[in-house]
């Protein structure tokens, strides 16, 4: 008759022994959740939509390659550039536009992963991989709609211009700029 009682107690044990790992394991889990970098992607988020409005209006409101003054170093002109940074293979027959945004996609996707990776703590590398996801995907989009991206910043001195750019491609230059920052001067020397 004990023995019967007994048999009946240990599946009770192990369950109790169980559900009390399967609580720690979730405490653990939030715990982890919660160092990541979530926080982060609202970041990327942002860039998107501000570069995704900016480039509505500069498409919506402006004249092709017609400078619009805003100050003495700057114009806005809109210029859709098919190619990549500098209007790399801007003059290709369509190819890189697929080329483009297949290189685009898995890059955003690495660097998903990479920012869900890191700690909320490392804010410089979070801040940095959060530029330059929200850049990239800014930029996809305008590939996957246009198959262009829209630019429109036009920094210039007199007569010199610099690339036109767009708030994607600013995100992108400073988030690099701080990765190699991070990468260069504050990585742990394991």
């Amino acid at each position: 008759m004990s023995e019967q009682r007994n048999a009946h107690k240990v599946p009770e044990q192990r369950s109790e022994s169980h559900n009390k790992a399967r609580v720690q394991k979730t405490k653990l889990l939030r715990k982890k959740m919660h160092k990541i970098a979530w926080p982060w992607f609202s970041l990327s988020i942002i860039i998107i939509l501000f570069d995704q409005i900016t480039k509505y209006f500069a498409n919506h409101y402006l004249t092709l390659n017609e400078p619009f003054f805003v100050l003495p170093f700057l114009n806005f002109t809109l210029n859709y550039n098919p190619g990549a940074a500098f209007s790399f293979l801007g003059n290709a027959d369509g190819w890189q536009v697929y080329l483009l945004a297949g290189i685009s996609i898995v890059v955003s996707i690495v660097i998903f992963i990479w920012l869900m990776r890191t700690q909320r703590s490392d804010w410089l590398q979070a801040f940095a991989l959060s530029l330059l996801l929200g850049g990239a995907c800014g930029n996809l989009i305008d590939r996957i709609r246009f198959s262009y991206v829209i630019d429109f910043i036009d920094f210039h001195i007199k007569n010199w211009h610099f690339a036109t750019f767009n708030i994607a491609d600013s995100a992108i230059s400073v988030g690099a700029f701080l990765l190699i920052i991070k990468l260069l001067f504050f990585a742990k020397n394991n």
